[in-house]
């Protein structure tokens, strides 16, 4: 807590108090006296204090061919711009040769709160005509992220808090087709969600109608399970029935067919973001036009902690014991 302002003391004895003031009478702000309220929930007010002292780490990782709207859809999930292109305007782009990982760090702060935010993109995925084991750089990157926190793990002397750069979720875009998925696409996520929370979503779903929409959803949940593809939030992982109803929910709505966008615009007196057409403006944050609301409270409001325990207990978990039973061997 503050300490007071030192006061200028006299000689003179202090005068008598007509009443005794408890000492579990708590007069200021909560968490800023040393004798206030004991009760077991003020443990959860020294954890937030603690927590918004030390901040947030989040890595995310956006994989898709090119032009499906990665990095405007990063911008439009955090109101900031987090993600840029490779080039730079007025250049011509060219397509990677082969498929490169880009990592952008920002540190964004709201309400006093301060999250270390890593952005990674994957230019040249599923851009080429043979696009055998493009999956591998990724795979190769997310091993790497893990074997450099195992190592700092297992020093005699190891730091207080040890730097976390592993991904701790993968946003998959999917084409907007409106048919059955890619090869490519249940080959990739039937890899990486054996190593990394991977969240499917529909890119540009304003492309598709509403019964197109719902139909192409129901192909895509039928080929997850067909093949066994167990995406974020997986079922093995609900810890109570609240969250199996919860997750549940959720799991009836992925893919999340979503709508990016960087530019606001004016919609009944009110400023919006949204895509501007002949036939009117699309609403990113309007769960009438698209899910990207739906998507953005799955990886901020809701599934934040979540997905970084899943990393850090599961699939983490599973890197070590592997790479330590390879050590013994």
């Amino acid at each position: 807590g503050s300490s007071p302002e030192p006061e200028e003391h006299s000689m003179e004895p202090p005068a008598v108090l007509e009443e005794e003031v408890p000492l579990t009478a708590a007069s200021g702000p909560q968490g800023c006296q040393l004798f206030g309220y004991v009760g077991i929930e003020a443990v959860l007010e020294q954890m937030k204090i603690k927590t918004m002292k030390t901040g947030f780490e989040f890595n995310i990782m956006v994989v898709g061919q090119s032009g499906l709207g990665k990095s405007t859809m990063v911008n439009t999930l955090f109101k900031s711009k987090v993600s840029r292109k490779a080039s730079q305007p007025g250049q011509e782009e060219r397509i990677p040769k082969t498929v490169q990982l880009e990592s952008i760090t920002h540190v964004i702060e709201e309400k006093g709160v301060k999250m270390k935010l890593t952005v990674t993109d994957t230019p040249g995925f599923g851009d080429q005509i043979n696009n055998e084991n493009c999956w591998d750089p990724i795979i190769k990157y997310i091993n790497e992220q893990y074997e450099r926190y195992l190592r700092e793990e297992i020093l005699i002397t190891r730091k207080r808090k040890i730097p976390d750069t592993r991904v701790h979720g993968c946003v998959y875009f999917i084409p907007p087709t409106g048919h059955w998925l890619r090869p490519l696409d249940l080959e990739f996520m039937r890899r990486l969600s054996k190593i990394v929370n991977v969240v499917p979503v529909i890119a540009k779903a304003d492309t598709l109608t509403l019964e197109e929409r719902a139909e192409f959803k129901q192909r895509i949940q039928e080929d997850l399970k067909t093949h066994a593809i167990s995406v974020y939030p997986q079922e093995d992982f609900d810890q109570d029935p609240e969250d199996r109803a919860l997750n549940g929910r959720i799991r009836e709505e992925i893919p999340f067919a979503v709508v990016g966008a960087d530019q606001e615009h004016q919609v009944n007196g009110k400023r919006v973001l949204g895509r501007k057409t002949k036939w009117g403006i699309i609403e990113v944050e309007n769960p009438a036009h698209c899910e990207f609301p739906l998507l953005r409270d799955l990886l901020i409001r809701s599934h934040l902690q979540d997905l970084k325990d899943i990393t850090h207990n599961v699939h983490y978990e599973s890197y070590r014991v592997r790479r330590l039973n390879e050590s013994n061997q």
